[in-house]
């Protein structure tokens, strides 16, 4: 059974986000974890850290989806295949959590396929199962691409060459 947590009155949750870069937006994420980790330590359920990392992000005034279907198209075919991202930031940072003694490859590359099939760009894979969050957090990259910026100082993405 889980428990639903709300954002506070007069909280920063009723704050714009306005338009964070990919960075700025990442280490929001990370910092609301390792303040999350400081308080609770190791040893919780997944759900239980997915929660309150919701609840946090939210509190930031992030928009942000739980438990997000990622849809597989093969051969032209929608299939349901139960496939599900833990937290999807701002419709751009795909955040999957884990709670165990170790990162193996195979969670690597759940993440990168979630990046893959949702058509995103950045991830982090976050294990709370440490001492230190700071050894369990892993930003990835698909189809990395280099943030430069224009002539008349705007940012824009361009591939890296």
């Amino acid at each position: 059974m889980g428990v639903a947590l709300t954002p506070r009155t007069g909280s920063r949750a009723q704050e714009s986000s306005g338009r964070l870069s990919t960075y700025q937006l990442t280490d929001r994420i990370i910092g609301a974890a390792i303040k999350i980790h400081r308080r609770l330590g190791p040893g919780l359920l997944e759900s239980a850290y997915e929660t309150c990392l919701a609840y946090e992000l939210r509190e930031q005034g992030l928009s942000m989806s739980q438990q997000k279907a990622v849809p597989l198209v093969y051969d032209g075919v929608k299939l349901e295949c139960g496939f599900r991202a833990d937290l999807l930031v701002e419709n751009r940072i795909v955040v999957e959590l884990k709670c165990k003694d170790q990162i193996h490859p195979v969670d690597e590359a759940q993440l990168l396929s979630h990046l893959r099939l949702l058509d995103l760009n950045v991830g982090l894979l976050i294990n709370f199962h440490v001492v230190l969050l700071r050894d369990g957090i892993r930003r990835m990259v698909n189809n990395y691409r280099e943030q430069e910026e224009s002539a008349d100082g705007r940012e824009y993405i361009g591939r890296v060459r």
